[in-house]
């Protein structure tokens, strides 16, 4: 009897248990198929939240670069020509009559986007080469380093940089006759002056400055009145040598020397910037059109009689 009731407790919870296990591998299957599809519904919409977030990262990249390059238009001329009027009637004594600023106004209408513009000196009409370069990059170097961190401070959307000069006015012939001695070594037209060791050439801007291809130079800086000041002659050099020196962008720089009738000025622009290249000129304001050259090139002007004598 006792085997007979241990079979028949065995025959009777047989069934049970093969239930049992059926109800263990449903609930298994069910649980794996809905970790199966919570992962697959993850996977697709992980891959189009990407595939949103790519689509609009380049939308708006394209935006800025489009809005810089192409929805950013040029100043109006009525702009342009109001700027010019109220910049050259400051009672500022020192302010450049709108017969100077013109034609550096012209040029930078006429560069193309975005220009690249370099200026020496910070003065009455820095704020107006901002406005007039507003699509391009404009970069100031300046002798006073305390004025300039202040007008960084003032304006923190110019670029603004300061030299110290250890030229002076007094030397002026003497660092002419060195640049000549040296004209097919440190003082060469064609070189990165970050490693040169020209006494002319300003070497300790940031790097990133030399490797600009400078569509517009002008010169209206450090001071030049008095055998002490530090004069315009490294300026002039310097620009002269970063025009010739262009590995890209337009093969012409436009440079504008201010002050013309002085003695630096005129003899430094004629020996670096070459009278062959000057487009016009009065008693304040020369305009030269400098072109790249060969680097095996070692003298600044083609014609050497075009030159006024130092």
């Amino acid at each position: 009897m006792k085997n007979t009731n241990s079979n028949t407790k065995l025959i009777l919870l047989h069934p049970y248990i093969q239930k049992q296990g059926g109800s263990n591998r449903l609930w298994l299957l069910a649980f794996i198929s809905f970790f199966t599809i919570a992962f697959l519904l993850t996977l697709i919409y992980t891959r189009e939240s990407l595939s949103t977030k790519n689509s609009t990262a380049t939308t708006n990249l394209s935006g800025t670069v489009g809005s810089a390059s192409i929805s950013a238009p040029p100043l109006p001329t009525t702009v342009i020509n109001t700027l010019l009027h109220y910049a050259s009637q400051s009672n500022n004594s020192f302010h450049m009559s709108y017969a100077e600023l013109k034609p550096i106004s012209d040029v930078l209408r006429k560069c193309s986007s975005p220009c690249n513009f370099l200026v020496f000196g910070l003065t009455h009409e820095t704020l107006l080469w901002k406005a007039l370069n507003h699509n391009g990059r404009t970069v100031f170097v300046e002798e006073n380093r305390y004025y300039a961190a202040y007008f960084e401070q003032m304006h923190p959307e110019f670029d603004v940089f300061d030299v110290q000069y250890t030229t002076k006015t007094s030397e002026m012939r003497d660092l002419l006759k060195s640049a000549k001695d040296q004209i097919r070594n440190e003082c060469k037209p064609v070189q990165n002056l970050l490693f040169s060791e020209c006494k002319l050439g300003i070497n300790d801007l940031p790097n990133h400055v030399y490797e600009v291809d400078w569509d517009v130079i002008l010169i209206d800086g450090p001071r030049g009145d008095g055998p002490e000041g530090p004069g315009r002659m490294t300026p002039i050099f310097t620009a002269g040598v970063l025009a010739r020196s262009k590995k890209g962008g337009n093969a012409k720089t436009h440079v504008f020397v201010h002050d013309y009738y002085r003695d630096v000025e005129k003899i430094y622009g004629d020996e670096f910037l070459c009278r062959e290249n000057m487009v016009e000129s009065n008693d304040m304001l020369a305009h030269f059109v400098v072109e790249k050259m060969d680097e095996n090139s070692f003298q600044f002007c083609r014609n050497q009689a075009s030159k006024s004598t130092s």
